[in-house]
């Protein structure tokens, strides 16, 4: 029975550390060179595109649960996650889904990168990580883009807004970016991170999010899924 228990955790382990490694790939790769509302949500209406675009680029901090889709040459991923982002560098991501990897969490305080599994009993740190300073699976990078970005436009389609933003880089992975906007609550409901051909690399579905009220030592000290959201 022990030795059938060590061989499952050995499974389980090696397991993680190739969806870690497919997770830090994809952040890495991607540095730049069904919506539901929350009953306690800060919503906001906005009568302009003027309007939205200023509101969206002054967001300081958010804690979202998203669904996130990476396409490949080979294969799709899919995942679960709970995001929050802290001003002007704070992160973390917990995966909820799939099954054999949730819990884990990838926290980065600006300096360090910190990954742990309580489950598995994994907890790493790595020390002056500068990849995650622009990862373009944070809300927070598509805003930089549109900031800097000299071919950019905000336009209303229906009952949305869409922000999309060129990307100034010469990274032909990462082409263009859109962000769509509910225009009764002004908060994003999807993103999309588009190559050279206007294919879809990164979908992104935010089915809750909270804006401008996530404090740094939540980020830092507290377990996401615990207080964040109903899960």
């Amino acid at each position: 029975m022990v030795s059938k228990l060590n061989k499952n955790r050995k499974t389980y382990i090696v397991v993680f550390f190739m969806i870690i490694s497919v997770i830090l790939i994809v952040s890495v790769f991607f540095i730049k060179d069904d919506y539901k509302i929350l009953k306690m949500g800060n919503n906001i209406s906005m009568n302009t595109t003027e309007d939205i675009t200023k509101y969206i680029l002054n967001i300081s901090s958010y804690s979202a649960k998203i669904e996130l889709t990476i396409n490949s040459n080979k294969n799709t991923n899919k995942y679960i996650l709970i995001q929050q982002f802290v001003s002007p560098n704070i992160s973390k991501q917990e995966i909820l889904e799939p099954s054999n990897i949730k819990g884990l969490t990838m926290t980065f305080d600006g300096d360090n990168l910190k990954i742990e599994n309580t489950y598995l009993k994994i907890n790493h740190i790595y020390k002056n990580y500068n990849y995650l300073s622009n990862n373009n699976l944070f809300l927070d990078s598509f805003i930089e883009d549109y900031k800097n970005s000299k071919d950019k436009k905000t336009y209303e389609e229906k009952d949305m807004y869409i922000m999309e933003t060129k990307c100034e880089s010469n990274n032909r992975y990462i082409v263009s970016k859109k962000l769509y906007i509910d225009k009764s609550t002004s908060k994003p409901i999807r993103m999309e991170v588009n190559d050279v051909n206007q294919s879809t690399l990164v979908y992104i579905l935010y089915n809750e999010i909270k804006i401008n009220s996530t404090k740094t030592e939540e980020v830092l000290a507290f377990k996401t899924s615990d207080y964040l959201f109903d899960i």
